[in-house]
């Protein structure tokens, strides 16, 4: 490939340092590319180790519900089930994970709020089903924001990737020529004008 660019001093200056930054700059996206696939694994065994913890806890709450359903009668339960307020106790934030903003959820347990329906209409099973499923419904958010903090960390992890790449493939050996070329031209340039003025020296 031709390099097309004037082998001057000035260029050749401009070569070098150009290649300086951006090996200084592969090396610098090269960490933050390793620094967050470690951050990403964290996450990524966090993620793991939540999904079995909401498995067990459904698994559980759908034992309680189907005990439930047998002693107090499908209709009634879910009867009782319109009378839970709709969820709005929680809210979205940012926070910043090595300049990534990623979604947090912030929300208020509601473990301890008062039954939506009468005690005198439910039995234990029906209750240990509720208390099941709110743990369920807590554990998701975690889950949430850790699947969406995967997700982030993954997209910005492909980036640095491609940054990296054009740095080392591309922008690292132009610069390489660059310099080469220069420095080939203008030591070819010294060695003739040496020899003109040695043989101008001898002719005098």
């Amino acid at each position: 490939m031709a390099i097309l660019i004037a082998p001057t001093k000035s260029n050749l200056i401009k070569a070098k340092s150009s290649l300086v930054l951006s090996i200084k700059g592969y090396e610098l996206l090269d960490k933050k590319r390793n620094v967050l696939i470690k951050e990403m694994m964290v996450y990524v065994n966090k993620a793991r180790s939540m999904y079995n913890e909401v498995y067990e806890v459904l698994d559980g709450a759908y034992g309680f519900l189907q005990k439930a359903n047998v002693t107090l009668g499908v209709k009634n339960v879910e009867d009782m089930s319109y009378s839970i307020p709709k969820e709005e106790s929680y809210e979205i934030l940012l926070k910043s994970v090595m300049g990534i903003d990623i979604p947090t959820i912030k929300y208020e347990s509601t473990k301890d709020i008062s039954l939506a329906y009468g005690f005198h209409k439910s039995n234990e099973s029906l209750d240990e089903a509720r208390q099941k499923f709110q743990i369920v419904k807590e554990k998701i958010y975690e889950l949430a924001e850790v699947e969406n903090s995967i997700f982030k960390l993954a997209k910005e992890i492909e980036k640095t990737k491609k940054r990296t790449n054009a740095l080392k493939y591309v922008q690292i050996p132009k610069y390489k020529d660059q310099v080469k070329y220069i420095t080939e031209v203008l030591e070819e340039k010294e060695r003739e004008d040496f020899f003109r003025l040695k043989r101008l020296k001898g002719k005098k």
